[in-house]
């Protein structure tokens, strides 16, 4: 069973298609037919259903498919393992982070990181912090750097590098806009645009409001925090945005609150190898941590 087969069948269950799977492989797709065919038989079973051009694991493909993760991930660490003894910082860091903090966090680190290890090739993916968590996970990503979890896995490393204070925003227009002071439950009887329910940001806001036994009524969801700052400055709702984003186009309301923060930071799987090149990652993380984050934890 080698790994090139793995790595086929696990993009075509991922993708639920063999183009698609053949695009991200940068392979035919009779090239990755050929891989699936001869990992099929090697198994002795068909591992794919193939019915009116949709592709669906069979039940022995939903049987192989956490234990091929489970081996491409040893097989990558063992390559991990042994790279790092020759302590060269160089291959490959596959990394993922949110837009906001790729945006607004991760670009002077970066630029340094490039610039020291000019050998290492970055392989940036921007996800949503919850993907990116799965990502890490399940093995596909070695590192990520985003908004941490109200309750990490316990699988996982988390460490806090930056605190965002999040401001509660509206338009210049706004019917709350120019107040001297404002009252949380007042946010209850207007239109919130917020990040998608399922994320953590989401998910920090409306526990603020259910401690005070409020509800927030939401009217708009995005999970890009430029696109929220623009649906407030038109006057489509309140939001909460960090200091980074805060300008003249909106206006911070004076909530009589204590203030809300969400943590930013890396992430890794404990039970992974790192690779010389992530250790290198860290360690610049580690030099940019702030006060706040370092007394978070």
């Amino acid at each position: 069973m080698d790994t090139q087969s793995l790595q086929a069948f696990l993009a075509v269950a991922d993708h639920g298609s063999f183009s698609l799977a053949a695009e991200q492989l940068h392979l035919t797709q009779p090239a990755v037919s050929k891989r699936i065919a001869g990992l099929e038989g090697q198994v002795g079973a068909q591992l794919f259903d193939r019915l009116n051009r949709r592709v669906t694991l069979t039940e022995a493909g939903r049987t192989l498919l956490p234990r091929a993760r489970q081996i491409l991930v040893m097989f990558d660490d063992s390559r991990r393992a042994l790279s790092n003894l020759s302590g060269d910082i160089s291959g490959s860091l596959t990394m993922a982070t949110s837009h906001h903090v790729g945006l607004h966090r991760l670009p002077p680190l970066l630029k340094a990181y490039t610039q020291a290890y000019p050998d290492v090739r970055m392989d940036m993916r921007f996800l949503d912090s919850e993907q990116a968590y799965q990502g890490v996970l399940d093995g596909d990503l070695e590192l990520a750097v985003v908004t941490l979890a109200p309750v990490p896995d316990p699988a996982l490393t988390v460490v806090p590098v930056w605190i965002d204070q999040l401001r509660f925003v509206c338009g210049r227009e706004h019917a709350l806009a120019g107040r001297d002071t404002v009252a949380l439950s007042a946010l209850s009887d207007h239109d919130a645009v917020l990040p998608g329910h399922l994320t953590f940001t989401r998910g920090i806001v409306v526990d603020t409001f259910a401690r005070d036994g409020l509800q927030v009524n939401v009217s708009l969801s995005t999970n890009y925090l430029e696109t929220l700052k623009m649906m407030v400055a038109i006057g489509l709702g309140w939001s909460v945005l960090p200091d980074t984003m805060i300008d003249d186009e909106i206006e911070v309301m004076p909530i009589d609150h204590r203030p809300i923060q969400r943590p930013l930071g890396y992430l890794f799987h404990k039970s992974r190898t790192l690779s010389n090149a992530a250790r290198a990652m860290l360690e610049m993380l580690d030099a940019a941590r702030d006060t706040t984050a370092r007394q978070w934890m």
